[in-house]
């Protein structure tokens, strides 16, 4: 049976700008006029709105503090007609109010679960805040057997069903919060679970976290034969040839800024929001002469993005720098600087694309909403991840190896490993100690914890491990099976 999701995409919409309004007088404060245009007999229709905007008491002198109520990009789940589906627009509503700079894709991607389970609902007829006595006939276990059986058959992945199930099990907990539902039956089973870990700086931490019998479990399965690094993600650092192959490919390709943001994130390790946030002014940084490199701080109060918002430092090449200069200086990038909102400042982007759009919007730009918003998506590096999928890797594995595959993030990796090659070589050599290299390495890739990069130090010797095992496994059971052929394998 297929899912219904697959087959039916208008479950979910997004908002560029979204302004929370009530109905209100004409003459009363902040209204706004607005009209239904006649339709056939019917003639037209005026009435009144204004913004809502809430106002609880806060701080030490109990002063005004507002709700946020507009945003941009807010999604919304949608019923069969079309219509939104009100109860989970409001759910989503009340998890983005009182937030200061939400993440919209967070949230959109709570709508695209609870759309997944609305599209369940209507297929299958059943009214979601029905519990029977019967168990297997409440809508919270039908949905976790469905979801159950499309990972069965292929049909969605182990931890897209996880996460439906997760999203869909926080909705019912939210509904019987807020007294919106009150079920005749439990909703499911649940008990408290514990887990025990070190956290960042290796102290012992123990968690009490509530499960429930409908929770679908996806267990990762370390693949030693992957050659990927856990470093935010699973990330594969490129060995030294398929770097060449990047470059050679990004040369012949000739877009200059997609060159520069690949030699930004390979000669310093950072990420792409953080290589697509560098501003006018960065580029043009007045360096002393005689430096092989300088320090350049990033995170909040820079202007440059950072992940989790963390305040770090990068170590950027000087001859980058220089090639940084002479870019932000050309026609080509004023030219794109002129198209741009905002126009050619210093604190314009550095990086821009022809039409004169960011290709990563800072996070400090969602602090304000802008109700001039018509694209229903924010910018995130989307441009960057399209360049690659269309251009560098079909280049690469035309002219190389056609199972090349890389992700934007590997050149984080790759540095990192580029990084820890050559202090594991100063260790050999006698040089400094094994301390050092994991200290020097830590600092620069700007690990929270020692235990992510010991994954660097132990790449290329785990990898090593794995193969040489394989390899003699092979050779034992090939001279076996091959002795076992002959008629010549004696058994005791």
């Amino acid at each position: 049976m297929p899912d219904p999701v697959a087959r039916r995409t208008k479950w979910k919409v997004v908002i560029p700008a979204f302004s929370l309004t009530e109905t209100c007088g004409e003459h009363d404060p902040g209204a706004i006029k607005c009209t239904i245009p006649a339709v056939g007999t019917l003639p037209s229709q005026q009435y009144f709105i204004r913004p809502v905007a809430a106002e609880v008491q806060a701080g030490r002198n109990y002063s005004a503090k507002w709700i946020r109520q507009e945003f941009n990009w807010l999604p919304l789940v949608l019923e069969q007609n079309g219509q939104p589906w009100d109860v989970a627009v409001i759910y989503v509503l009340s998890k983005l109010q009182g937030l200061v700079a939400p993440n919209m894709t967070t949230y959109q991607g709570i709508a695209e679960d609870l759309s997944a389970f609305r599209a369940f609902l209507e297929e299958y007829e059943i009214d979601f805040t029905d519990f029977p006595q019967h168990k297997l006939k409440r809508p919270t276990y039908r949905f976790h057997g469905y979801l159950k059986n499309l990972v069965f058959d292929g049909r969605i992945a182990a931890t897209t069903a996880k996460r439906r199930m997760g999203a869909v099990i926080a909705f019912y907990r939210w509904l019987v919060t807020e007294r919106l539902l009150v079920p005749g039956n439990p909703l499911w089973q649940e008990r408290d679970h514990y887990l025990s870990f070190k956290d960042a700086k290796g102290l012992a931490v123990q968690k009490v976290v509530k499960t429930t019998d409908i929770s679908i479990k996806a267990p990762k399965q370390n693949d030693p034969y992957e050659g990927a690094i856990d470093d935010g993600g699973k990330l594969r650092p490129l060995p030294i040839h398929e770097q060449k192959w990047l470059i050679e490919a990004l040369a012949r390709l000739g877009n200059v800024e997609m060159t520069l943001i690949h030699a930004f994130m390979l000669a310093t390790g950072a990420r792409i929001q953080t290589a697509l946030t560098l501003r006018v002014r960065h580029g043009q940084l007045v360096l002393p002469d005689g430096l092989g490199e300088f320090r350049f701080p990033v995170g909040p109060g820079t202007g440059v993005d950072t992940k989790y918002d963390k305040l770090m430092t990068l170590h950027i090449p000087c001859w980058l720098h220089e090639r940084l200069r002479i870019y932000s200086h050309s026609l080509r990038a004023r030219k794109r600087r002129s198209r741009a909102e905002g126009r050619d400042t210093e604190d314009q982007y550095l990086f821009l694309t022809q039409q004169g759009n960011p290709y990563y919007q800072n996070k400090s730009e969602t602090l304000a909403f802008n109700p001039s918003v018509t694209v229903r998506h924010q910018k995130k590096g989307q441009t960057v991840r399209t360049f690659i999928a269309d251009h560098v890797i079909p280049y690469i594995r035309k002219h190389h190896d056609p199972a090349f595959h890389y992700q934007p993030h590997d050149l984080r990796a790759t540095y990192g490993m580029n990084l820890t090659d050559i202090q594991l070589a100063l260790v050999q050599r006698g040089e400094i100690t094994l301390a050092q290299a994991r200290e020097f390495v830590k600092t620069r890739m700007g690990h929270e914890s020692s235990a992510t990069t010991d994954l660097y130090l132990d790449y290329r010797r785990n990898l090593k491990m794995v193969y040489e095992a394989v390899d003699a496994h092979e050779r034992y059971y090939r001279d076996l099976i091959e002795r076992a052929w002959e008629g010549t394998l004696e058994v005791d």
